[in-house]
């Protein structure tokens, strides 16, 4: 009523006062945006696909969430419940990543390695981890054309509450049995990866630089137990529970809000490795781990670790799940035009 009383206060012509009330309607109306700040914490609802957080790069990448229809974003259509987050965009299977440096112990184990080589001796398999400090960006998509992806992806690790610790020592058996139980299932190798890097193919989350403030990796390694014992089996034996207590190096789920991908799902590089699902193979051998620990290891979005079956109850291992999203309903072509 103010903004009308002051309109027609003034000997302005009837067009003139419609359009001064239309512009301040306007004005009033709540933003339609859904994506989150940059580098903040994910709020409870699903951010838009296209919310990239501070230092994640976007070259190389088509424009996150472009897409030729819109969909209704009403409470009982969102695509995603809201503790998941919606992964829509343009996959690209086989990347080109290319690292300018590594760590110096991992550069001086590999030329010890050379010279070993050149003189006939074999070394036994190295526990240095590859560590790249920086890559050549952009990433380059070697694939002749890119894949349709659209799913929902757990915004935390399970069990999926922010601040919460994440489960560990879980085996591939128990994590999907978890996440089946809730409706959902394990994620498989691609959908780790797109959910990860996005559509820019970013080797971390964050970008193309190794930065242990982003997300929590890189602590220092402590001998691990010598058997992996089911969680809930080693707190029940006094020496496992006091050796896993100082083995445990884990954040609370988002407590490190620079460590969000693309798409706004949390800690996928470091805390604790994950299970995925590995398409095509037989039990006991549907087990991979991605994403890496807090460890010194590989920590990025890509690698895949293959040599653990699904008992395997690791102290550093967790999971996350992930479900189908409702197909796209085409509403409204959102085109730009000239």
């Amino acid at each position: 009523m103010a903004r009308l009383a002051e309109a027609t206060a003034r000997p302005r012509s009837y067009a003139m006062v419609l359009a001064s009330l239309l512009l301040a309607a306007c004005r009033a109306a709540p933003d339609g945006g859904g994506g989150l700040p940059s580098g903040a914490p994910p709020a409870a609802s699903a951010p838009s696909a296209g919310a990239t957080p501070q230092g994640a790069s976007p070259q190389g990448a088509s424009p996150q969430g472009a897409t030729t229809a819109t969909e209704t974003a009403t409470p009982a259509t969102m695509p995603c419940p809201d503790t998941m987050v919606l992964v829509s965009g343009d996959y690209c299977p086989t990347v080109q990543h290319r690292c300018l440096a590594h760590t110096k112990e991992y550069e001086r184990e590999q030329e010890q390695r050379e010279k070993s080589s050149k003189l006939g001796v074999t070394l036994p398999m190295s526990r240095i981890s590859e560590r790249c400090l920086r890559y050549e960006k952009p990433a380059h998509c070697l694939a002749n054309s890119r894949e349709r992806m659209r799913f929902c992806v757990d915004r935390y690790e399970w069990p999926n509450e922010a601040g919460k610790l994440p489960e560990l020592a879980v085996t591939w058996l128990r994590a999907k049995q978890q996440c089946e139980a809730a409706g959902k299932r394990l994620c498989g190798v691609e959908e780790f990866n797109f959910a990860c890097e996005g559509e820019a193919m970013l080797p971390y989350t964050y970008g193309f630089e190794r930065d242990a403030s982003r997300c929590n990796i890189d602590k220092p390694y402590v001998r691990p137990l010598e058997k992996a014992t089911p969680y809930d089996d080693c707190l029940k034996l006094p020496y496992c529970k006091a050796r896993l207590a100082e083995l445990d190096q884990r954040s609370p789920s988002g407590a490190m809000p620079g460590c969000a991908s693309p798409f706004g799902v949390m800690d996928m590089n470091g805390n604790v490795n994950e299970w995925v699902s590995l398409e095509g193979e037989k039990a006991p051998w549907r087990s991979g781990l991605k994403g890496g620990w807090w460890g010194p290891a590989r920590g990025r979005c890509r690698p895949t670790v293959t040599a653990h079956n699904e008992i395997y109850a690791g102290y550093e291992v967790g999971f996350r799940c992930c479900k189908d999203a409702p197909p796209l309903r085409a509403e409204a072509a959102t085109e730009a035009t000239p």
